[in-house]
């Protein structure tokens, strides 16, 4: 029996094949912890995340998540992968390389509308790709200087795409959200669990 068949309340009775998530995000872990699901392994995919020439910030989310699915090495088992992308525009904010790239793109967001968008793939045993994509509109209040140096201080900015992390401080900036909190966390949870309803892993 595997470890999802031990933790998860929600696995039919029949044998279900593994489930990785290729990702090394604690916070995706987090949120499928939330419904329920534990994967049986944790195999973060290695892939080139730059983005290629005139792509917007959805098709960017799609592509990396199918590529992280297709990129692992477990052809027994149920691959699910997801990329995050905040867009201003047709402009991509990523994980920002350094505290002066966080500061630009925090004084980017200040007082605008922008669109988080997640793409998610499930590989199947038998080499099918399932994906989904969904997106978050989320506007910002207008911020200060102060408040943008106080907030890059806490260092919740590394490693966030956008520069920020909505389940932390940033919360309070946020003016506007429609969609998926969750999708803005990083995982859209109504759509993770559609797709692995859909192939037999979670019951209805």
């Amino acid at each position: 029996m595997s470890s999802a068949d031990r933790g998860n309340p929600h696995l039919p009775d029949t044998c279900a094949p593994p489930l990785v998530l290729a990702s090394a995000s604690p916070r995706r872990l987090e949120l499928l912890a939330r419904i329920g699901v534990v994967p049986d392994r944790v195999m973060p995919a290695d892939i080139d995340e730059s983005p290629l020439k005139a792509e917007q910030p959805h098709q960017l989310a799609a592509r990396l998540a199918r590529q992280k699915a297709l990129a692992v090495p477990a052809p027994e088992a149920l691959v699910l992968a997801a990329d995050t992308v905040v867009g201003v525009g047709r402009r991509i904010l990523g994980k920002p390389a350094d505290l002066a790239e966080a500061r630009r793109f925090l004084a980017l967001l200040s007082g605008r509308r922008h669109r988080v968008h997640t793409g998610l793939a499930l590989r199947t045993p038998d080499g099918r790709l399932r994906e989904r994509l969904v997106e978050s509109c989320v506007t910002f209040q207008r911020l200060t200087q102060a408040q943008i140096d106080a907030y890059l201080e806490t260092g919740e900015w590394v490693g966030k795409a956008g520069a920020y992390a909505i389940q932390g401080r940033a919360e309070a900036f946020v003016r506007f959200l429609s969609g998926s909190h969750s999708n803005v966390v990083g995982l859209p949870l109504h759509e993770t669990a559609q797709l692995l309803r859909g192939v037999g892993w979670l019951r209805p």
